[in-house]
Parts: C-alpha cells; structure tokens; sequence
C-alpha cells in the first residue's frame, strides 16, 4: 500500500546568519552574533533547538519566553553534554564490575563454560539467538587474550571470564535476564545490595540510557520507556530515596549512585556531578528531582 502525502517539504536550507536571524525574530536575544554562528556551525540548528525549546511560550507560531537568551539554550546544551559523559563513566564502571560478577558466579556454580549449556535459560529460543550474537562479537574483537584462547584450546568460544569482556551491556543484561538457575542470579544481585529481580530492570535501564549518550541523545529531560524497578523491601533505606512513577533521569542517578558506593567506594563521582548542577544551574524538576534532592541520604 503506497502511503500518501499531503504535501513535500519545501523549507529551504538557510545559512548561519540567517539561523541566526531567524532566533531573534522569534524574540531570542543573542548578544555575541559571531559566537552564535560558530555554535551553530558546528552543533547543528536542528541539535540545539531541543534546547531552546523549554524556553519557547508558543511552538506554533514559534516564540521565545521574554529575556530568553541564545546563552541559556547553549548552556543547557553543555550541561547536558557534560552529563552524559558523567552517566558513561559511572555505567561503565558498573558495567564491570557486573560483568566480572556474573563471570565469576556462572564459572564457580556451572563450570567455567556455563553460558553454553542451554539447560541454564528460561527462555531457549533468546538463548539462542544471544549466543549466535556473542559468537559474532568473539569473531570481531582483536583482543590479544581472546585470539591466544581460541588458537589454544580445542572449545569454539572462550571460558565465561574472558568472554565477559567483550560482551556488550546490552548482551550481559539480556544473559542475566534469561538466566534460570534463581541462586546464581541472586548472588550477582546481592553483591549490590539488592534482589534479582530489581538488578535485572536496572540492567535493562541502564543499556537504553547508555545507548541514549553513546549516541549523544539528549539525557536531561528524556523521558525512559524502559523503567527501573524500585527496591521495596532490599535494602529498604534506598527505597524512599526514589521518585515512584518517574520516567526521568532522577531516578537513573539514584541507581547509579547506590551502585557507584558498591563498586568504588572512595569515588568522586557524586562530587563532580552536584559540582555540575552548581556550574550550570539546570532546571532540575525536568528532570524528575523531588524538591530539596541534596537532603536526601544519598547525595550526601
């Protein structure tokens, strides 16, 4: 079936100045024109109008709140930007350390080959199908290691704790989710404090909001489709330092803030991101932060 078109876009491309020109008309004060089009020229008009866009009274027609300046919309934009690489350095020091966790549990508890018994999945069907994917990132990776244990031994893939390494978190969250045997999948969990069920949902998080910054998403006032569980019983401190129901960033910090405490206890990562809300003063309700977040136990 041909879908039809009302109409075929017609919007000519405009140069900087005239991106430029376009913003003020629609009540943007920009107080450095040559700094605004180098920031255009390399950002993108198209990237920083998601930006600009809290500060917009009306969309159609577009027009800016008064006083809004080009500044504030960049300033959003650098904030978020410095957020991402924040959330990257903590997920993947999290990353890690689960990985290594469910390496070491599958090889003591089922040999060191476990992940290749099909018998452990719930699901034989994804089983497979995640298998097929780790044998293609084994054939990719030119690790030194994984080349020297596939020359060496006779099995088509590598034991548990060097094949972790290559794995995807995309992959380890799907491994563990597909994972029968209930007291190997709690002993990873309990390392963090929490049950199977809630490392589980956190791992799928955390894969989509990795995925959202490694491809330079916009983070800060996103709203996830893929929810994290919150802890109910296991630990219960942690339990009322969420926002139930949220769909926003505030509660990926909370995870990876808790987590962070496991995995690097003398880290300086809440530091640094509390030192990033005070350089750039971001509207934090946007992001699903309760009133008065830096009282709450663990932001201290």
């Amino acid at each position: 079936m041909t879908r039809q078109h009302d109409h075929s876009f017609a919007k000519p491309a405009t140069s900087y100045a005239e991106q430029v020109a376009i913003l003020e008309r629609r009540g943007m004060r920009i107080d450095d024109r040559a700094s605004a089009e180098f920031y255009l020229q390399h950002l993108n008009y198209y990237r920083l109008s998601a930006y600009w866009l809290p500060f917009e009274a009306t969309h159609a027609p577009h027009a800016f709140v008064p006083g809004t300046r080009f500044a504030d919309a960049l300033n959003l934009y650098l904030f978020d930007r410095n957020l991402r690489l924040l959330v990257l350095d903590a997920i993947e020091r999290i990353e890690v350390s689960i990985r290594s966790q469910w390496a070491y549990q599958m090889s003591r508890r089922h040999g060191p080959h476990a992940y290749l018994d099909a018998g452990l999945a719930a699901n034989r069907g994804r089983w497979e199908s995640d298998l097929a994917k780790l044998e293609k990132e084994v054939q990719r990776s030119d690790e030194i290691f994984i080349r020297h244990l596939l020359k060496t031994y006779s099995e088509k893939l590598p034991p548990a704790w060097a094949v972790c390494e290559i794995m995807s978190l995309g992959l380890l969250s799907r491994w563990y989710g597909n994972l029968k045997p209930m007291p190997t999948r709690s002993a990873i969990a309990s390392v963090y404090g929490v049950n199977e069920r809630v490392l589980g949902s956190w791992l799928h998080h955390l894969t989509t909001v990795r995925n959202t910054c490694a491809h330079h998403g916009r983070l800060w006032n996103r709203e996830f489709t893929v929810t994290p569980l919150i802890p109910k019983t296991k630990p219960l401190s942690l339990q009322h330092q969420f926002q139930p129901g949220s769909r926003r960033l505030y509660n990926t910090l909370t995870i990876l803030l808790h987590c962070m405490d496991i995995v690097a206890p003398r880290h300086s990562w809440r530091r640094r991101l509390k030192a990033l809300f005070e350089q750039h003063s971001p509207p934090t309700r946007a992001m699903g932060f309760p009133p008065q977040w830096d009282q709450l136990q663990i932001w201290q």
